[in-house]
Parts: C-alpha cells; structure tokens; sequence
C-alpha cells in the first residue's frame, strides 16, 4: 500500500465522517466509553499504586511489620479463627526486644478502642479537626525511620512511664491549629484531655487512604491511661542492617512461644515486610484491573457492532460509487483498503476522544478529591489507542469484504 493511497482512504475516511456528524458520534459512543474508561480507571489503579506502595516502602527495607490478623483493613472477611484471635500485648514487644538478637528497635503501636459511636477529634481554641489517626506508641517509633521532625522533638519513654500529657501531632493539624507558628509549648484538647505539644512531624511524601496528616500520637503509657481497656496492638519492628530474613524468624519463634502456638498449627499472627504488604496491594488492584478490562471490553464490543452496522450501511450507500471504481479499473484490494481505512479512522477517532475523555475524568476526579492520586500511564493511552484500531480492522472485514464481492455491473445499475 503506497502513502497516497492510505492519505486518500483516510481523507475519504474524514469527509464521511464530517458529513455525518451525529450518526458518526452515536457510532462510536462505544468506542468512546471503552476507551475513556481504560484511561479514567487505568489512571487511578496508577495513581493509589504509586502512593500506597511508596508510603508501605516507606517504613524501609529493614522493617517489619505484625498485626493479629492477615492486612489491616479487612472486615466481613475474617475466619472464625481470626475473630477468635487474642491481640499482641506490650509483653511481646518486650519479649521480641529482649530475645530476638537480630531486632534493633521494637515499637508497640497501641490504638483506642474501636467504638463507632466514638469520633476522635482535636481543638485548638476555635479549631476543630474530627477524624484524626490517634493512637499510642514508645520513643523507639521515631527511631526506625518512620518520622520526621518539622519542630520539636519526639516524646520519651520517660514521658511515657509517667503518663505525661504529651503529644505529637501530623503537619495538617499543625498546619490548622498553628499556621507559620511553631506549635511546641501550646496546649491542644484530644477527646477533652488536655496535652502539650512537644513536637510537629512532617508530612510523608506520599500518604495513604485519605491523605491528610491528622496523626496525633502519645506515649504508649499515657493511651493506656486514657482508655484501660485498649488491647488492639501493631508491633513496628526494625531489623539490624541486613538481617531482616534473621529478625523475621526470630520474631516468628518468640510470638509463637508467647502466645502458646502448638509446633503443627500455623501462625495466629500476620508478619509482613513492606514489600510483601506492597504485594499484597497489588493482588487487590489486580482484581480492580481485571474488572476494568472486562467493562471496556463491553463498551469497546458495543461500539465494534456499531462500526460494522455504520460500515455496512455505508457499502449500501455508496453501491453506485463502487461499481464505478470498479469498472475504472479497482482491484477488490482497494476497494477492502478503502472500507478498512475508515473503519480504522473511525474508531481510532473515538479512540483518541475516549483517551481526552479519560484524561479529563483523572483530572476532574483529582480535583474534587485530592486525596486521590492519579496518574495518567503511557501504557494505558497507548492500549486504548491500539484496541480501538484493532476494533475498526476486526469489525469492518466483513463490511469491506461484501463491497469487495459486489458485481461491477449490478453495482453501476443500483439505484
């Protein structure tokens, strides 16, 4: 095929399409929606990729990470043997401290009891910030990477021990509470308690779920006196340089012990590295990558059945044009090239509109909530563009092929 034949087909291509707008636009509405879809979902699976697995990789590569069950969002899927589960206890990080050579920084991370009927929530004189990440933990947190400092310093384990109303609060409730003004020595109500604040970290370069920084975390002793019957624990472990393999079977034959695991039953806890939780993630976001494709693919056979109807009402049409280009002398090739080029034009146009439309979604989605990240993948825009072309070459065979077989004669005698 020569360049002015394609450029021809394809100007022909355009000039149906100019002078059918609508009927054109309603053909490949499929198209369209297939396309926009792959780009709009593709953009989000992307953008919560990169945020979730960069702020789980934050913790670094020596850390590991220990819940009672498998993940830390899960709900109506737990076993009846999960439910049954006993927490960790403060105990098993002193244990794990004390016989787990390889374990250079232990951190319990206790939370308040889980009570629907209960909004945690912070206030500064006229500022009220709801919602907020609290929870209790010790001086090592802030030891194994997991914390940066924006003013202050972290609280102790001597203020722990003593129960000190102390806090160290996230940068947006800084930011709400203490705009340009270093918040260390100010006093803050936590749940009507009182607290001073010692220190202010800075954001995470990536945060998850919902973004804001409303951490507001007290000493491990100080939570326990606030709510006595809090017994949910996580355990933030940092591992000796290079011997994170050596740390994760320690900690693994220490929990056993301590919570009386016989030697041929598994694990009643969940240990997990940040690449194994980075994992994991993707395991879910696959499911979601999955059922987009499966939508598309509807969106993009609706608008295949709509191109080879269009297509075939087109070889109708224009009956009388073919017979002349036959009998001056086209081969059934040119004729097969004329009807593929604008199948392949018109749903590559609704290819290139759905990927703008899928762009435009990514963006708007991202200004409404910008908690949400997104990000546009070469991988996706390019898939969208080269499915729609494939769509226009698979469905418009047929068409072409019955314009190709037409008789000359009787093409010249239809009216």
């Amino acid at each position: 095929m020569s360049w002015f034949t394609f450029k021809s087909s394809a100007w022909l291509a355009l000039s149906t399409i100019r002078a059918h707008k609508m009927r054109t636009f309603l053909t490949v509405l499929g198209v369209i929606i297939g396309t926009s879809t792959i780009i709009g979902v593709g953009s989000i699976i992307a953008g919560l990729d990169g945020a979730i697995t960069d702020i789980i990789r934050s913790f670094g590569p020596n850390t590991l990470i220990v819940f009672k069950i498998r993940g830390t969002m899960r709900f109506g899927d737990l076993t009846p043997e999960e439910r049954q589960r006993k927490p960790l206890t403060y105990e098993n990080a002193r244990a794990i401290a004390e016989r787990c050579p390889s374990v250079k920084h232990v951190s319990p991370y206790i939370f308040p009891m889980f009570d629907f009927r209960t909004v945690y929530r912070a206030k500064y004189k006229g500022n009220e910030v709801y919602q907020i990440r609290f929870a209790g933990t010790t001086e090592s947190y802030a030891y194994g990477g997991l914390v940066e400092m924006k003013y202050g310093r972290f609280f102790t384990d001597m203020e722990s021990q003593h129960r000190m109303p102390v806090v160290v609060i996230g940068e947006d409730i800084q930011k709400t509470f203490f705009p340009n003004v270093d918040p260390v020595g100010k006093w803050i109500d936590v749940n009507g308690r009182q607290f001073e604040v010692v220190g202010s970290m800075a954001r995470p370069s990536v945060m998850m779920a919902a973004q804001d920084d409303t951490r507001v975390l007290i000493p491990y002793w100080t939570l326990r006196k606030m709510f006595p019957n809090a017994k949910e624990h996580m355990l933030v472990i940092v591992g000796e340089e290079g011997k994170l393999a050596q740390a994760m079977d320690e900690v693994r034959g220490v929990l056993r012990q301590e919570r009386r695991v016989p030697y041929d039953k598994p694990d009643n806890f969940w240990i997990s590295t940040a690449e194994q939780m980075v994992e994991d993630f993707r395991k879910t976001t696959s499911v979601v990558a999955i059922v987009m494709v499966v939508l598309s693919s509807i969106g993009l056979l609706v608008g295949g059945i709509g191109v080879m109807n269009i297509m075939l009402v087109s070889v109708t049409e224009r009956t009388r044009e073919i017979g002349v280009r036959k009998a001056l002398g086209a081969r059934r090739a040119d004729i097969i090239l004329q009807f593929l080029t604008e199948a392949t034009v018109l749903t590559g146009t609704g290819g290139l509109i759905g990927i703008l439309l899928g762009w435009l979604i990514a963006t708007v989605a991202h200004l409404a909530f910008p908690a949400l990240p997104t990000a546009v993948p070469v991988w996706a825009a390019v898939l969208g563009v080269v499915v729609s072309v494939g769509i226009g070459l698979f469905f418009g065979i047929w068409p072409a092929s019955k314009a190709a077989r037409l008789d000359p004669v009787d093409a010249l005698r239809y009216e």
